[in-house]
């Protein structure tokens, strides 16, 4: 598939639900939650329908994510039917980690080649802070599970670095790195629902700080994968430090990725509205020819690049927070 600007679109980022057990104050703090009714969900049929169109389409590296994927009922199921279908290259896993320990042999066996793991403090305090529950622990040992199967697993922390907030846990975070083999990445805030009023720390001021820490970062090639982030690795590290920066840097020219949301609307922009209502679509009997021809509509609209930090809220910028879209 190629969009209205000539970008090949081949990641999907699938959200299997929009809950989760953490209230992470930016994401889903403990005021936010109003699930969708179960009805609105993708059941698991339409689901494999939605994505065995789009593969055919020209997918070919597929996320699973929420809320929290983990709480979604035949997870495992729906993953290894995902990874069985013909021309998918890639099919890896976002979670929080708290339920991933007791998951991750059977996800292996589904054939999950990936998982990144949030983890935005290594001390319990500011953990339950950020996450709204005290469950590092849980965290903890679903990382060390992951990093158990890393000679299967490729293995990434997610960290969203917040001014005031783990500023202290960055460099501890980092060197998660030096110790293990997988790759730590900072994702700069992006102003979605609550996000939009936390304010982050842009990559420049953490990439002073881990150069303080452990010396000069030399780009590195970085794992394999569909995302945007631009790895660098100081020297001894047995994994990369990473960076996601949707903000301060714009990766917009080579985006690759649309999403699929739990209530099966298809997004082609994180900022905005904009995109298709499969499931509506698929509930009203559309045929095959149909739906790929509404696909292929959705795509070419695609917006060219997002205004994050550079304009005030507009017309037709999403409202949803960040755990109703996919993360």
């Amino acid at each position: 598939m190629r969009d209205g600007q000539g970008r090949t679109i081949d990641y999907l980022r699938v959200s299997l639900t929009d809950r989760c057990n953490l209230r992470c104050s930016y994401c889903m703090p403990e005021e936010c939650p109003r699930w969708l009714p179960r009805e609105r969900l993708l059941a698991d049929e339409e689901l494999l329908r939605i994505v065995e169109l789009l593969v055919r389409m020209g997918i070919r590296d597929i996320r699973l994510t929420g809320g929290e994927p983990l709480l979604r009922e035949n997870l495992e199921e729906l993953a290894g039917s995902i990874a069985a279908m013909e021309g998918v290259r890639r099919v890896s896993l976002t979670t929080n980690g708290v339920l991933l320990a007791g998951k991750l042999p059977s996800l292996l066996e589904a054939g999950i080649s990936g998982v990144n793991i949030s983890l935005n403090a290594l001390e319990r305090d500011c953990y339950r802070k950020i996450a709204g529950r005290d469950l590092w622990e849980k965290a903890w040992e679903g990382f060390q599970a992951a990093v158990s199967f890393s000679d299967r697993l490729t293995v990434k922390v997610n960290v969203v670095p917040m001014k005031g907030v783990n500023e202290d846990q960055l460099v501890p975070l980092a060197a998660l790195a030096a110790r293990y083999p997988v790759h730590v990445r900072f994702i700069e805030m992006m102003p979605v629902g609550r996000g939009a009023y936390t304010e982050g720390i842009r990559e420049e001021e953490v990439l002073k700080r881990l150069e303080a820490a452990f010396g000069p970062l030399l780009l590195s090639p970085g794992p394999a994968g569909s995302g945007p982030a631009v790895y660098r690795r100081p020297e001894g590290f047995l994994g990369n430090i990473g960076w996601i920066s949707a903000v301060s840097h714009k990766f917009c020219d080579r985006c690759s990725r649309i999403r699929l949301t739990a209530d099966g609307w298809l997004k082609t922009c994180l900022q905005y509205e904009a995109g298709l209502d499969l499931a509506g679509l698929l509930r009203k009997g559309a045929s095959r020819e149909e739906l790929l021809q509404a696909v292929e509509e959705a795509i070419r609209m695609k917006p060219a690049c997002h205004a994050f930090g550079e304009a005030q809220e507009g017309d037709g910028w999403e409202k949803r927070p960040m755990s109703g879209i996919g993360g």
